[in-house]
């Protein structure tokens, strides 16, 4: 093959050993019209070897193998994301049956509270429901506040001695505070 069949088989196809170009073709021009140009537009071959664009197959090849490999990290992206959502949530739950674990516990005791005799009895006297001895009674819902001297109030407890002061004492206090 001549240098300059040769170099008009790489300018069709890009690769020196494509047969289709060669200038052995038995289909093919003479030689001297390849080293022309004429005879390859004229015998109309093959030129899908050719580069449209810059577009070879070697760039659609890594084309789709990028494409490839974005739909393969997007899909191992979203397990991810779910993964991460299901153990957020797993977390959560957690923390819901610790806390209804406590609450379960607080109305055990509370349960447990609710039947021992002292408690009952409370709550039967509450109902009106006492002893023998018991005379029920109840306030009425508007009755007044009693005064803090009032019979069985703090103030007149049995040993409760009444703090007499004198009136600058009163005054004292009123300006500086208790216990001035």
């Amino acid at each position: 093959m001549s240098a300059a069949g040769s170099y008009a088989a790489r300018a069709m196809t890009g690769r020196q050993d494509d047969q289709r170009e060669s200038l052995d073709d038995p289909l093919g021009a003479p030689a001297d019209e390849l080293e022309t140009g004429q005879g390859i537009l004229a015998r109309g071959r093959d030129l899908a070897g050719l580069s449209v664009a810059g577009i070879t197959r070697r760039r659609i090849a890594i084309l789709m193998a990028a494409l490839l490999s974005a739909w393969i990290v997007l899909a191992l992206s979203r397990q991810v994301g779910e993964a991460a959502d299901a153990t957020n949530r797993a977390n959560e739950l957690s923390r819901d049956n610790q806390a209804l674990s406590a609450q379960i516990q607080t109305l055990t005791q509370e349960r447990t509270l609710i039947q021992e005799q002292a408690y009952v009895e409370l709550a039967a006297r509450a109902h009106g429901l006492g002893g023998h001895q018991e005379h029920p009674f109840s306030l009425a819902a508007d009755a007044p506040a009693l005064p803090p001297d009032a019979p069985g109030s703090a103030a007149g407890a049995l040993g409760a001695t009444a703090a007499r002061s004198a009136p600058i004492d009163a005054w004292l206090d009123l300006l500086f505070g208790a216990g001035h």
